[in-house]
């Protein structure tokens, strides 16, 4: 047994199960995602049926395949990005989540991040595929291009209400 194998495997599943579990409750919970498009107009994020509905299946599929480590740093990329927009967006005030803070999203992206920098290891679909582009390659992908994603969505689609536009 390789111990890098098992911790990557352990942190894949946590992690990717968690952030599955965070969309399909949008899909599900609460007002699901009639309630969250009204939500995402509300803060700006127009047209909030579609960014409801992106946001919803991109934690959904991003959380499983990132658990499965199936291709992880483009997985890892679509993550960064939808929890920094989340960041931005919704929790920039305060760090702690009890706060409604940035906590949550933060360590979520930094998880995605390492993962994809380090690799899924061999027991991963990846693993058993032979997809390999790990390493630095993997950093720039997840953290790069996942930043750069979501800076992208938000100048095209962020247009908050003068009294939530960022100070």
């Amino acid at each position: 047994m390789d111990e890098v194998d098992l911790g990557m495997c352990i942190l894949r599943v946590a992690a990717g199960l968690t952030v599955a579990a965070h969309g399909w409750a949008k899909f599900t919970k609460g007002g699901r995602l009639p309630g969250l498009a009204g939500w995402f107009d509300s803060m700006g994020m127009r047209p909030g049926p579609v960014h409801a509905r992106v946001a919803a299946t991109t934690e959904t599929a991003g959380g499983v395949f990132l658990a499965a480590g199936f291709l992880t740093p483009l997985v890892a990329l679509a993550i960064v990005a939808v929890m920094t927009v989340a960041a931005y967006t919704v929790h920039r005030g305060h760090f702690f989540i009890l706060d409604d803070g940035w906590e949550y999203t933060f360590i979520i992206a930094t998880i995605a991040t390492v993962v994809a920098t380090v690799g899924p290891g061999d027991w991963s679909v990846d693993g058993l595929i032979g997809f390999e582009l790990d390493g630095w390659a993997g950093l720039a992908i997840a953290a790069g291009g996942g930043l750069a994603a979501a800076a992208l969505h938000l100048a095209l689609f962020y247009r908050p209400s003068e009294d939530k536009a960022p100070a």
